[in-house]
Order: structure tokens, then C-alpha cells, then sequence
């Protein structure tokens, strides 16, 4: 049996099996790619990832731009040093080809380590924080004022809703009554060194959105139909819609989970095996 959403989606539990599937490849590929690279964030990956998945599993971000140079759907991913999760994404996805990934951060590559445009799937560099919502925005804005039908998705940080760019972008997009923009704010709860409460308290994240205009919406970021559901609703009903996603960073290992050191911090060849060797038995 499936779940009849708005827009008329059926997501059933084929589907569901099939992004959780695409979730647990691109977390082996994340591990992989960071240790390799020696690169970071390979626990800020880790929390983000079945967002990623669910979302380019029930919404078409490849379909080509119409006469007037805008496509239907964009995702702009402004947690844009969690690249890792994007790109083993979009390379399980076929977005290019699945060897880029395994040059990933190496000199020359076609994948730095953060977001950069010019990737096939990729809609904006990010990675400088509070960026991703203020130009969805603008692409939001300028389908409605289009009439083209469609969604504007923005995945965000916790750690970037410190950034007064990202609060001015949300006042303007309930201003405008973007309800073709869609939020999935990341809320793992660590940044850089410590609790997010302890670097500037976000609490109460969702009165705050609320406050500002918007929808809102509390999910379990790790649940693929929670996510997917939240993603294919289609409801005109004046405002932009935000899910905050209830994630932990370092997802899937269990000695990576909720642990900040992570962060910046890539695993050694022993804890890749061990990572690995964990993701296998799940």
C-alpha cells in the first residue's frame, strides 16, 4: 500500500525501499570519498544525506529549462560543505559520470569540497553560509512572477541560520507568498565545535519560522516517506513551507554519531573498514 499525497504522488513502500537503498550506497560512497580525499565534513554529509536522497528520488531536478530559461524544479544545496552527500548523490543518480567520484578532492578533479557550479546538477557554488536561501528566493520569485508551475527547494545548515542573510531571505519570501518554496533546514544541532545552542540558541527554531511567515513542519530527517511526503505536497496556500529536519550528524556510524570531532575531521583507513563493516550489517 502507498500514501496519497497532495499533487497526486503516490509514494508506496517500493519507493521508499528504493531511496533507502540510494541513502545507504551514497553513505558508503561518502566514507569513501572523504577518506580517501583526507577531506571534511564527512559528518555533516552523514546527517544530510537521506534528505538528498528522498528529495531527487520523488522530484524531477533534471528536467530541461522551457522558453523562458527556467526550469520547473531546483534544489539549491546551500549546506555546501556537505558536499559529499550531494555529489555521491548525483553521481549514483547518473547526473555524471560515477568515477568522478572517486577523484573526489584530488587535484584536478571535477568535485572540490564544496558545492560548486558547473557539476551537472549543481545550481549555485555554496559553502560561504546563509547564500543557497537568499538566491531560491530570487529563482522562486521569478517563476511565480513567470507563472511557471514548479518547486524551489532549499536544503539548509542549522549552523547557517546564524547568518542574518538567511532571516532577511525568509521575510521576503513570506512577503511574496512564494508557496512554490520549499525549506529543509538540516538540524543535526552541532557546528564546528560545539552545540548549536551553545554558539547562538536557536531555540524555538520552529516559533521563529512561524513568526517570520512561514509554514512549518518538524520531521524525522531520517525517515525517507516522512521526508518524501513533506516534498510532494503540493498546497497553495499563501506562504513558503519549511520542514526542520530532526537529523544526527554522523548518521549510520555509530561511533561518528553526535559527535562534533567529526566535522572536520576525515576517517582513517581503520575507520573506514570499521564504518564500512557497520553499514554492511544494517
Amino acid at each position: 500500500m502507498g500514501k496519497q499525497i497532495g499533487g497526486g504522488i503516490l509514494i508506496g513502500k517500493e519507493k521508499i525501499s528504493q531511496i533507502e537503498e540510494l541513502a545507504g550506497f551514497a553513505r558508503v560512497k561518502i566514507l569513501e570519498m572523504t577518506s580517501i580525499a583526507g577531506a571534511a565534513h564527512v559528518g555533516s554529509s552523514l546527517s544530510v544525506v537521506d534528505i538528498v536522497s528522498s528529495l531527487y528520488s520523488v522530484i524531477p531536478f533534471d528536467e530541461v529549462a522551457g522558453p523562458q530559461g527556467l526550469k520547473p524544479n531546483h534544489l539549491i544545496f546551500s549546506k555546501g560543505h556537505a558536499a559529499a552527500a550531494l555529489y555521491a548523490v548525483l553521481g549514483l543518480k547518473g547526473f555524471f559520470p560515477g568515477e568522478w567520484l572517486n577523484r573526489y578532492c584530488a587535484d584536478g578533479s571535477e568535485l572540490g569540497g564544496h558545492v560548486t557550479h558547473g557539476v551537472p546538477g549543481v545550481e549555485l557554488s555554496t559553502g560561504s553560509l546563509g547564500h543557497g536561501l537568499p538566491f531560491g528566493v530570487g529563482v522562486a520569485l521569478s517563476k511565480q512572477r513567470s507563472g511557471i508551475e514548479g518547486k524551489t527547494v532549499v536544503i539548509v545548515s542549522d549552523g547557517e541560520l546564524d547568518e542574518g542573510s538567511t532571516w532577511e531571505a525568509l521575510m521576503v519570501a513570506a512577503h511574496h507568498q512564494l508557496s512554490n518554496l520549499q525549506v529543509f533546514v538540516d538540524r543535526n544541532r552541532l557546528q564546528s565545535f560545539t552545540d548549536t545552542e551553545n554558539t547562538v540558541a536557536l531555540e524555538p527554531l520552529g516559533a521563529k519560522f512561524r513568526a517570520f511567515g512561514w509554514e512549518v513542519s518538524e520531521i524525522d530527517g531520517h525517515c525517507c516517506l516522512e521526508i518524501s511526503e513533506f516534498a510532494t505536497t503540493d498546497e497553495n496556500i499563501g506562504k513558503p513551507r519549511a520542514a526542520i529536519c530532526s537529523t544526527v550528524k554522523g548518521k549510520g556510524v555509530s561511533f561518528m554519531e553526535d559527535q562534533v570531532m567529526w566535522h572536520y575531521r576525515p576517517p582513517q583507513p581503520a575507520e573506514l573498514a570499521l564504518a564500512l563493516q557497520e553499514l554492511s550489517e544494517r
